[in-house]
C-alpha cells in the first residue's frame, strides 16, 4: 500500500491521508509510516475517529509509553494525559514556549501523539521547526562553539513549586502537579546524532536547558540564549493548524514546538500519548 502523503511546503510536516489509525496496521504499512514520520518529522491524520484505547494502541506501534511527570493522567488511562483549556480560562496558554517534551529526562521520549477531540475555530495553531535544518544552516562560527558541549536540562523552571505552573499559576483547568523532583538536572549533548536517522541536529532549548556543563551561568545563558535566537528562525518553522479528530505525532528528538493562543471565548481539548525511548 502507498501512503497518501503531501508534504506541507514549509521547512518539516506533512498530511497522510487513507489510513484508518483506528484498526490495526499491517507491518509494511507501519513501516511506510515510520518512514514518513522519520523523513516528515512532523505527521496529521485528518478524520480519524479513535477512542482513548485505539489512541493508546496506535502510540504502541512505535514504542513503548514514555512516563509523562507533573500532570495527572486522565481517569483509566494512565498513560494520556488530557491537554484542556476552558473557554473562560485566562491563565497563560499551556506550553506556549519552544521545548523538545520533557527533553530533561535520562531517556528523553522519542515522539508524541496529541489528538484534537475539541479543536476551536479559530488559532490554536501549533508550532514546529526543524532542528536538522537549524544545524545545518548554522553559522559556522556559533557551530564551533557548541560543538562537543552538551547542556544542562532541568524542569524546575516549569514544573518546580516555585516554577511556571507551580503555586502561583492559578485558575487552570490541567491537572498540573509541580514537584521539588523537578529540580533534579540531566545533561545531553548540544549536537546529538539521531538514533535513527543517523543525521545530526540540535537538542533541546531554553527553558528546559538551565545551562552548559562546564560553564559559569552567566556565560552559559549567554550561549543558549544565542542559540535558542537561531534555532528558532522563521524559516526552520512549520505552522500546523488543527481540525477535530485529527492526529498530529511529531519527534522529539529532532523538532521543537510550542502552542499558541487566539481562541479566547472557546474550549478546547487533545488528548495526549508519549511515545516512549526505543
Amino acid at each position: 500500500m502507498k501512503l497518501d502523503i503531501t508534504p506541507s511546503g514549509q521547512a518539516c510536516g506533512a498530511a497522510v491521508r487513507g489510513l484508518d489509525l483506528s484498526k490495526p496496521m499491517t507491518k509494511d504499512i507501519l513501516a511506510a509510516v515510520r518512514a514518513a514520520w522519520l523523513e516528515h518529522q512532523v505527521l496529521a491524520f485528518p478524520d480519524q475517529k479513535l477512542t482513548d484505547d485505539q489512541l493508546e494502541a496506535y502510540t504502541l506501534n512505535f514504542g513503548p509509553f514514555g512516563e509523562d511527570p507533573f500532570i495527572a493522567p486522565i481517569p483509566g488511562h494512565p498513560h494520556i494525559i488530557a491537554v484542556k483549556r476552558m473557554a473562560d480560562e485566562t491563565s497563560p496558554i499551556f506550553a506556549e514556549s519552544w521545548h523538545s517534551d520533557w527533553s530533561f529526562q535520562a531517556k528523553p521520549p522519542q515522539g508524541t501523539c496529541l489528538y484534537g477531540k475539541t479543536i476551536p475555530p479559530v488559532g490554536g495553531d501549533t508550532l514546529f521547526t526543524n532542528q536538522y535544518l537549524a544545524l545545518e544552516q548554522m553559522p559556522a562560527d556559533l557551530r564551533k562553539r557548541i560543538e562537543g558541549k552538551s547542556a544542562i536540562h532541568s524542569a524546575k523552571n516549569a514544573y518546580a513549586p516555585t516554577g511556571f505552573y507551580g503555586a502561583g499559576d492559578k485558575g487552570r483547568s490541567m491537572d498540573i502537579r509541580p514537584s521539588d523532583e523537578a529540580q533534579a538536572t540531566q545533561t545531553h549533548p548540544i549536537i546529538h546524532k539521531h538514533p535513527e536517522t543517523g543525521r545530526a541536529c540540535l537538542f533541546g532549548t531554553a527553558g528546559y536547558i538551565v545551562g552548559i556543563e562546564g560553564m559559569d551561568q552567566a556565560e552559559g545563558w549567554d550561549l543558549v540564549s544565542e542559540i535558542y535566537r537561531w534555532q528558532t528562525r522563521p524559516e526552520f518553522q512549520y505552522r500546523h493548524k488543527w481540525s477535530p479528530e485529527m492526529l498530529v505525532m511529531w519527534d522529539n528528538r529532532c523538532t521543537l514546538h510550542m502552542a499558541t493562543g487566539g481562541y479566547a471565548g472557546h474550549d478546547r481539548l487533545l488528548h495526549r500519548t508519549t511515545i516512549g525511548a526505543a
